[in-house]
């Protein structure tokens, strides 16, 4: 799964520290969910949308096997 966010989070200029204190999370979540590492739950994405002022399909482009055929 590619992600957007830190196309977003850049674009606000945040650190990606201070996108981990708004989520309540670790800067190494951050640094994961912005990697495609990371697939995060319905509430974390939520939040992410909130922040970004976004849809939560703004933020992530779900690739090969993880689409529905």
């Amino acid at each position: 799964m590619k992600t957007l966010i830190k196309e977003k989070r850049t674009s606000l200029n945040m650190t990606q520290e201070e996108l981990a204190k708004r989520l309540d999370v670790s800067r190494q979540t951050v640094i994961s969910l912005e990697k495609g590492k990371y697939k995060p739950s319905l509430v974390l994405a939520h939040k992410l949308a909130q922040i970004f002022e976004c849809l939560i399909e703004d933020l992530f482009i779900f690739e090969g096997d993880e689409n529905i055929d």
